[in-house]
């Protein structure tokens, strides 16, 4: 095993026995072999385009495919034995249908018939063998590699929805193409691959933006209840809002509250979603606290796309899991049929009693906060707003992310801080005030709305007549796994500077390609609150 795909593995190194994730040496060896049978469909697919009409499911299954090997997706070994097999049969389907041969190894491929042998087979095209022996080349190709992951997850969210790009296909197949001859390019030839994932990310992240805004309107600011309401509870975590809407139609008027974890959070903000009366508050917190949490939740537990942790004996029979997620044992529902969830929470006792908690407000989308753009230029001409901070990303368990909440927390009273993705947890709940009326804590939504937030940084260059990096704009990154580094390489792509990651640089990139980071882009890592403002506001 040799896995080093998350901002948590083992000594900042890689995890070669267990991942810190709870993914087994069995199950990393199957996703690396997954990944070289899809880099063989992308071949062909490649090859085919042109000859026939290749279907939009074979698009899917790719992104789908890729998605399964993110962190904490699928643990599943049969379920991803499944997975290799079907990539295996679309490779062939295809290139029969299409006249293609090939010869590369990766194209060619047979796994075999149990999951031992799929197993002695990964062994033998893990991620280092499958890379350059150059390490500054491998940086970059594991790079593109880990991207292409993060891309994949939105552009199948979005795909769900009935969004897809053309671009971001062609993108997706001819990378995943590309690293199949890894021996080929120099360090030139992968930083523009590189990049060009980043603006694939961009806009996968533009089609999940447009399906989920068409689907269920554009978040407007919303205050969730972070207590608890007397009654028959489900628990919904991961991403996916078509998941989400699907639920809360089908236990409709059955008495049963429906509850956000996790990056579920800003789901309150979309109007078809909250006008539901039964959607009632959000319960815990970030996705590294669920083993603490659901073991509290007196009711059933729906996990959609990632974030799944190894769940416990104690409530492990309250969790179903649906799409991409998969975990030994756990039963797997869909859909048009959540009843077994719906049973389940019904057999539960629910919550005893109302419970008071704090209350926060999200739904800080582009069109909320650029409702806003004229108060917001004038109140930086005036000085009341002297800088604005993205301090967003993913949480995370490992020591150092305390870092966050202590800057927020020092943040000047002359600032506005705009947070996404489950790293607002850090600070999510704190009472920062206002500045004539404009929140300082505004809550952007999941880490797919990075694309928000960036349209907000786009539309006040333009009011201010000056370029992105010009603005008093400073972003404190927090990552953890594969869509960060996605989104990371939409904001290279866009150019965007100086900005601040943690808490540890990604163990795959080498020095030389941190100085290049340097060099190129004034990225730095984070040291201190008290310093790196310091260095902000100066």
């Amino acid at each position: 095993m040799f896995c080093y795909q998350c901002e948590q593995t083992a000594k900042s190194t890689a995890c070669t026995v267990k991942g810190v994730c709870g993914k087994k040496d069995e199950v990393a060896t199957l996703q690396d072999l997954l990944v070289y049978a899809l880099k063989g469909l992308a071949l062909t697919v490649r090859e085919a385009r042109g000859k026939v009409d290749i279907e939009a499911d074979v698009y899917r299954f790719l992104e789908e495919g890729l998605f399964t090997t993110l962190t904490n997706v699928n643990f599943d070994p049969e379920a991803l034995a499944e997975w290799i097999g079907k990539a295996v049969e679309h490779r062939k389907a295809l290139a029969v249908e299409a006249d293609v041969v090939l010869d590369d190894p990766v194209a060619v491929f047979e796994p075999a018939t149990d999951i031992d042998g799929l197993i002695a087979q990964g062994r033998e095209v893990g991620i280092n063998q499958e890379a350059s022996d150059d390490p500054d080349v491998r940086a970059l190709q594991h790079t593109l590699l880990f991207g292409l992951k993060g891309v994949s997850a939105y552009a199948d969210h979005a795909h769900i929805l009935g969004y897809r790009d053309e671009a971001v296909e062609t993108f997706l197949v001819d990378a995943l193409a590309d690293l199949a001859h890894y021996g080929e390019g120099d360090l030139g030839y992968w930083l523009e691959r590189v990049l060009g994932c980043g603006e694939a990310n961009l806009k996968a992240m533009e089609i999940l933006d447009r399906g989920n805004t068409e689907t269920f309107g554009h978040p407007t600011p919303t205050p969730v209840p972070l207590g608890a309401k007397a009654g028959k509870a489900i628990l919904v975590s991961g991403h996916d809002l078509l998941d989400l809407e699907a639920l809360l139609e089908q236990t409709k008027d059955l008495g049963i509250n429906v509850y956000t974890h996790g990056e579920m959070l800003p789901a309150h903000g979309y109007p078809k979603l909250k006008a539901y009366p039964h959607f009632y508050g959000n319960y815990g917190t970030a996705w590294q606290n669920q083993k603490r949490e659901f073991v509290a939740f007196p009711g059933a537990i729906l996990m959609t796309t990632n974030c799944l942790m190894e769940p416990q004996p104690e409530y492990e029979h309250n969790v179903f899991i649906t799409g991409a997620v998969g975990w030994p044992g756990l039963p797997r529902v869909e859909r048009d049929d959540f009843s077994a969830v719906i049973a389940r929470a019904l057999e539960l006792p629910g919550f005893a009693a109302d419970t008071r908690g704090k209350t926060v407000t999200v739904g800080f989308g582009r069109d909320a906060i650029l409702s806003h753009a004229g108060a917001i230029v004038d109140l930086v001409k005036q000085g009341k707003i002297k800088h604005f901070l993205l301090v967003g990303g993913c949480d995370g368990a490992k020591p150092g992310r305390n870092y966050y909440t202590e800057f927020v927390e020092k943040a000047p009273a002359d600032t506005v801080v705009l947070t996404l993705a489950c790293g607002k947890y850090r600070f999510y709940d704190k009472d920062l005030g206002d500045i004539e009326g404009i929140p300082r804590l505004l809550d952007v939504g999941q880490c797919n709305d990075a694309y928000s937030a960036v349209q907000v940084a786009l539309a006040l260059a333009d009011a201010f007549d000056v370029g992105v990096n010009e603005l008093p704009l400073s972003m404190v990154l927090s990552w953890y796994e594969q869509k960060a580094v996605a989104i990371l390489l939409s904001l290279l792509y866009l150019g965007i500077k100086d900005m601040r990651l943690g808490p540890t640089l990604p163990a795959f990139l080498t020095p030389n390609v941190v100085q290049y980071l340097i060099d190129n882009y004034d990225i730095k890592p984070i040291t201190t609150p008290d310093e790196d403002l310091a260095a902000i506001l100066a």
